[in-house]
């Protein structure tokens, strides 16, 4: 059975299909909904399609029900970082962007690189995603509230302040659901006990990392791993002449580099290896910055190693190495 390929351009609304026939696009706009769904699957029923590889840009949760949808009726789904595309079209020197032209771009983007199959998270982690990132979004929120005090009229500056109380009893209940559902499930609340063993892995961080990275599996190495987050050294040297400064490659999972940011300094505080590893890159003059980023790089090679082990945290079991 032959699998045509189907690149799909995602919007909050509607989104653009796509489909490469023979060297040729057919093209189809749908609503992002259960109807628009539908409407793709019988078009390309009358395409005469059986299975295709459907491309998508991650563009937050716009596209997560389409990707399900269509994992669900037998399709193969990738999932790619909107920078792989970019470059992609840039190989291909295209000036105009249109959602259409996109959704071609998308194709054959994925009729050339062939991008590996995406596995859709279990309900239990999408349901955990969407209370972590709902607690972000409420203290956010807060964030913005408690900066205004200083510079709204005395006449708003209580609805401020109770505005602040009450996300404050929002995020405890939101918080207290994340850690009923951790509890429920015996494999969230084993990976929590692990995260847990490790020095400046809080109680607040922890979540976070079981709600984004919730497939190891993918990764056989840990290198992998700290690509994927975005904190691998981007280097600039061409010739005799460029010579731009090691910086930090940010393509890749945001959400985690945030939550890992706050650990790092306190580990430089409470873990001797981490201390340690600190003192030896000051030595060596490196700046504060580059520290904190080697230090969140150690911080992702200790929580690999604990949930692909399955080990408690010892750092006597095994140097970590520089």
């Amino acid at each position: 059975m032959s699998v045509w390929v189907l690149g799909i351009d995602i919007a909050k609304q509607k989104f653009d299909a796509a489909l490469l026939v023979d060297g040729k696009t057919k093209h189809k706009v749908c609503k992002n909904s259960a109807e628009g769904f539908e409407m793709l699957r019988l078009w390309l029923e009358k395409q005469k399609t059986q299975k295709v590889h459907a491309c998508m840009e991650a563009t937050g949760n716009y596209g997560e029900d389409l990707a399900i949808y269509l994992y669900d009726a037998g399709h193969i789904v990738s999932i790619v970082n909107p920078a792989r595309i970019k470059g992609f079209a840039q190989s291909e020197l295209i000036r105009t962007k249109t959602d259409k032209l996109d959704a071609a771009l998308i194709a054959r983007f994925c009729l050339a690189m062939k991008p590996g199959a995406w596995i859709p998270p279990s309900p239990e982690i999408r349901s955990l995603r969407a209370l972590v990132r709902r607690v972000d979004s409420l203290i956010d929120m807060r964030s913005q509230e408690k900066n205004r005090i200083g510079t709204a009229h005395k006449s708003v500056v209580l609805l401020i302040k109770k505005h602040i109380a009450y996300l404050d009893k929002e995020i405890e209940k939101i918080r207290k659901q994340i850690a009923d559902l951790i509890d429920q499930n015996p494999n969230l609340k084993r990976k929590r006990d692990l995260l847990d063993s490790i020095p400046a892995i809080g109680k607040a961080t922890i979540p976070h990392i079981l709600a984004e990275l919730d497939d190891l599996e993918k990764f056989n190495h840990v290198r992998q791993l700290v690509a994927f987050i975005g904190l691998a050294p981007k280097e600039t040297l061409s010739g005799s002449s460029i010579k731009g400064k090691p910086r930090l490659c940010k393509i890749g999972h945001a959400r985690l580099r945030k939550a890992l940011y706050m650990p790092a300094l306190v580990s430089i505080q409470c873990n001797p290896v981490m201390i340690v590893f600190y003192n030896r890159l000051k030595d060596k003059g490196k700046n504060g910055k580059v520290i904190v980023c080697a230090i969140m790089r150690k911080l992702v090679h200790v929580i690999f190693g604990v949930l692909k082990s399955g080990k408690m945290y010892d750092p006597n079991f095994k140097p970590i190495s520089a």
